[in-house]
Formats: C-alpha cells, structure tokens, sequence
C-alpha cells in the first residue's frame, strides 16, 4: 500500500484520528501531503537534505554522542529517556538547523504533543486540540523567527540550504519550512528517541547480542543497527484515504475508506521473518519497513537515524559496558508512536 499512492491519499491525514486541516499542515508537513504537491516539495527538501549534509555533520553526531554519556558516565543510575534518547537527537536535529540552546528543550518537549495526545502522563487535564495547537504555534513561532534571520544571515545550516533550496526555478515557501521544520522536530527526535530507548531494553533482555555485538563492533553495528530499528519500530501505524473503489490483497476498498498501515505487524510477519520475537542483532536480510517501505514517502532522514543509533551505542557500550536496564519501563499511550516515557538504567559510575 505505501507503493499504491494514487489509491491510497496521506493528504487527509496520517495518524488515526481525524484532525483540523490546519493542524495536519503544521504538524504533519509534507508527508501528509500527495502529488503533485508532495512531489514538488520532496524534491526541495531532497536538494537540501542530502548525503553530503548528512556526512557534514557526522563529526557533530559523534561529538553530541560522547556529550550525553560525558553527562551520565559518573551518576551510576539514570533515567534513560530524559537523559540519553531524548538527548542525542534533540541536539543533532537542532544542530542541524542552527536551532538556539535556549530554546531546544522548550522545543523538544513541545514537538512531544504531537505524538502524544493521548498519553496521560503528558497531557494530563488539558484538552487535546487546544494543546496541540498551541505546541504548534510555539514551533511555528521558533522556525519563522530562524528563517528571517537565515535569509538576511546566511549559515552553513540545513535551515539556510532549505531557504536558498531551489529546483528549477522553485523555492520552498516559508509555510513549507516551517511545516518541514515541526515535522523534523517531531519525527527526527521522537523516532531516534523510542529506537534507542526500546534497543536499551533489548540489550537487557537479550545479553547474548550485547556480547555478540561488542566482539566486533565496528564491523557489526551497521547491520545491528536494522534490528534496533525493527525491534523497535517506532512509528506503529500510518493512515491512508482510499482515493477511489479499489482492492488490497482480496479486500474490496470504498472511496473514501480509512485504512491503517500497522508497520509493528509488518515487522513481526512470520511469513518474512524467521522468529521475530527473537531479538536478532545478526539477522539478515533483514526487510524491516520501520522507515516505511518504500514508496514516496519513504522517510528522508533514515540516514540520519542510522548514523545517530551507531555512534550513540558506540560511545555507550565501550564507556559504559555493564548498562542494564533496572526497573520497569513506562511506555506512552499513543496509536502513532511506540514511546517510552521512562526507562531506568544503571552502570558501574565511570570517573
């Protein structure tokens, strides 16, 4: 279905629930948008976030990887999601958009409403649409001010390359980077965060693969780094709006039908996967569709994400070999991302 964009429309939403129209521009972007619109903002966006901008900021991944455990190594106990997954992306998303340390928590716990509406812990006694929109409106008002300053100040930020973006005559408009600014806020730091979260847990339950893993790591991560994300699977579920009477697999589709993509059941199809509830660190191949599986949608930034899990968990198992998780996990409520709140850690204290 993700290949079959001509029956199956995003721009009516991707997440279950019907939202206002102008909630799903701000906070779902371009990925919730089709051709032709979808075809010519990709393109921009392609032009701007490439392999080469990737490669530019591998040295800062590595740096902003060794700054979270620097922060961690000497406490013994932690909570891991606060203080580790959240982290590593929230600082490599914003290093790449040139996004001010004053505002990067406020933005990151902002981005979280836009997976988390139904989570209690997060949302407590306030009321989903009224929340949302005001995250939204915060990002709004962050990625606007950034824009303004990168058009009169150029840098060497992905935020200037997607203002100076321009592919055959067309530029991005500034509602398009905004949009693609909420969507990298919220997608960039909320997939790493669950993948790396979800892997911790893994390692735990699973110590074989931590030793399997350590005797060659370098030669090892790469392919390690699949099963994390597909053990993980951190975005669930995508929905799609049937765009005319059509069939799936057998399955007679009404115009106008909602139908939902469940990527967790992809992941553990045992017609694909020899025991997929087997924690795998060498399982190949390995099909996972954790960044979508093709299609026009398939997630930009896998790369990153790739890059990101690799040299977090290079830093965190040689520093700090014997983390284990310690205590019960707290995931978050959600029909979209498969979040964890909390996950407690501890580890020998390292000076």
């Amino acid at each position: 279905m993700t290949k079959r964009h001509a029956d199956f429309l995003s721009g009516e939403g991707i997440v279950m629930e019907s939202m206002p129209q102008e909630l799903l521009d701000a906070a779902q972007g371009f990925i919730a948008m089709d051709p032709p619109r979808h075809t010519k903002v990709r393109r921009l966006l392609s032009s701007a976030f490439t392999p080469k901008q990737i490669s530019r900021i591998n040295d800062q991944i590595r740096a902003n990887a060794k700054r979270v455990v620097d922060d961690i190594a000497g406490k013994g106990e932690v909570d891991f999601v606060s203080e580790v997954s959240a982290l590593l992306p929230m600082h490599n998303i914003f290093d790449m958009m040139g996004v001010p340390e004053q505002v990067r928590r406020r933005a990151a716990y902002e981005a979280q409403f836009a997976g988390g509406w139904n989570d209690p812990e997060l949302m407590g006694d306030q009321e989903v649409l009224p929340r949302l929109f005001e995250a939204m409106g915060y990002l709004r008002e962050v990625a606007g001010d950034l824009i303004e300053k990168r058009r009169a100040n150029p840098g060497s930020d992905l935020l200037t390359s997607l203002v100076q973006a321009e592919v055959d005559g067309e530029r991005l408009s500034d509602d398009d980077i905004i949009s693609f600014f909420g969507l990298l806020t919220v997608a960039g730091n909320d997939t790493t965060r669950q993948s790396t979260s979800h892997a911790m847990k893994a390692l735990t339950d699973f110590p074989d693969q931590r030793v399997w893993l350590m005797e060659d790591f370098e030669s090892r991560i790469k392919g390690a780094v699949e099963e994390m994300v597909r053990w993980a699977t951190p975005i669930m579920t995508f929905r799609r709006t049937a765009a005319r009477d059509c069939e799936l697999n057998g399955q007679q589709i009404t115009e106008g039908d909602k139908v939902v993509m469940f990527y967790a059941s992809a992941n553990w199809d045992t017609d694909v996967f020899t025991e997929p509830e087997k924690f795998d660190l060498a399982r190949h191949p390995n099909p996972h569709v954790s960044f979508g599986g093709g299609g026009i949608h398939h997630c930009l930034g896998n790369q990153l994400a790739r890059q990101q899990l690799a040299a977090l968990w290079r830093e965190l198992l040689h520093r700090l070999p014997d983390i284990e998780v310690c205590g019960e996990p707290s995931y978050t409520v959600s029909t979209f991302f498969h979040g964890v709140n909390h996950l407690p850690v501890k580890f020998t204290p390292a000076s």
